[in-house]
């Protein structure tokens, strides 16, 4: 049985394991503390997912959606506990209070929801309005942000690496974003198709920053997760679009390890086989489109990633190249032939991902873009 009409939910973070694995190695116990923490807790959060998948959640009324293509955001407290959602502390509609961590929450799920709609036409996460919650101040140094299928939860970070995990708003576009997957797509979150997963929650989170900011792509700084990192890193960000494997590189985190290109394919058991590493191969080729068609990204190619993702036809278990033809046949059914096509087309040839013709019938022309 699974929960959300089908759909298997799976425990998706911001900061990847292979960061938090060296971080838990380190002499430093002000470092190596809070990332081994960091981990048991994810570990037992994703546990706790699957047996939620397996033995089905807790039946409950289907809440209500958003007001008329306005959100419904909730946000909480967990006091440094581990017992979600926590105490409630601002509903929709309210006035900002003392917490910046509750107002960055707050202000993020309303960006998301903003952009999806006014770019998409999509009502929130699910489509249906579905209302957004979230809960701050999650555990203890806590360095991560998840979204567990139902709810998003930031930590505060240990103030040594990690900032609070509410201060970037693509972390919370990206997070918020493994929702929209899980109620389309569905990606599994393994392998190829797992870094998919992983590159359309960063794509999307790149877009609702920009959006939020009025930036242009060639504005856009395409980074995941600025702001994050703490003064004494060498780094920028968790993850760079544009250039990946630049992210960061310093003595307690190490180098940042995305691939940008097939001819640097990391072929790895951990980390759902190399999900948070590889997915920096089709972020690549979204930033090589966006930047060859300039303006704004969330439009032309932006939609043409939305369509692939909701259009219904991309498989679970979906390789890299099963990806990228649907792309080519996304922009050709709303473009047509041009520069549309060719932006796609040139992106994932210089990503050395192929683009063959898939065994199928076209799809249908899609409907028109919202403005």
């Amino acid at each position: 049985m699974t929960t959300n009409g089908g759909f298997e939910p799976v425990f998706c973070t911001i900061v990847p394991p292979h960061v938090l694995d060296k971080l838990a190695q380190h002499e430093d116990p002000a470092l190596s503390g809070p990332a081994r923490q960091t981990l048991e807790r994810d570990a037992y959060e994703r546990t706790h997912r699957r047996l939620t998948t397996v033995i089905g959640a807790p039946s409950v009324a289907a809440p209500a959606g958003s007001d008329g293509g306005k959100p419904r955001r909730t946000i909480y407290d967990a006091r440094h506990k581990q017992d979600l959602p926590g105490r409630k502390v601002r509903a929709e509609g309210s006035q900002p209070g003392r917490d910046a961590s509750v107002n960055r929450a707050y202000a993020g799920l309303g960006a998301t929801f903003e952009l999806y709609l006014k770019a998409y036409g999509r009502d929130s996460i699910d489509g249906s309005g579905l209302p957004l919650d979230a809960s701050v101040h999650y555990g203890v140094n806590y360095d991560n942000a998840f979204w567990n299928g139902e709810q998003m939860v930031f930590g505060d970070g240990d103030n040594e690496l990690f900032l609070d995990f509410t201060i970037p708003l693509d972390v919370i576009g990206h997070e918020l974003t493994h929702g929209v997957t899980q109620y389309t797509a569905n990606l599994t979150y393994y392998g190829q198709s797992g870094a998919l997963n992983e590159s359309v929650s960063d794509v999307f989170g790149s877009l609702i920053k920009q959006y939020a900011l009025g930036q242009s792509a060639a504005q856009a700084d395409w980074l995941i997760g600025a702001g994050l990192l703490a003064p004494r890193v060498h780094g920028v960000a968790l993850r760079s679009m544009k250039a990946p494997g630049t992210a960061y590189d310093d003595p307690a985190l190490g180098k940042d390890p995305q691939p940008a290109t097939m001819k640097d394919y990391v072929r790895t058991g951990r980390d759902n086989g190399g999900v948070h590493l590889n997915s920096g191969i089709p972020n690549h080729a979204f930033y090589l489109v966006a930047e060859a068609l300039g303006g704004n990204a969330w439009e032309r190619a932006g939609q043409v990633w939305y369509d692939v993702l909701t259009g219904g036809r991309l498989e679970k278990d979906a390789l890299f190249a099963d990806f990228a033809q649907l792309t080519v046949e996304a922009a050709k059914a709303r473009y047509h032939e041009g520069d549309e096509l060719q932006a796609v087309l040139k992106a994932w040839e210089q990503v050395g991902v192929p683009t063959a013709p898939a065994a199928s019938t076209p799809p249908a022309a899609p409907a028109p873009a919202v403005s």
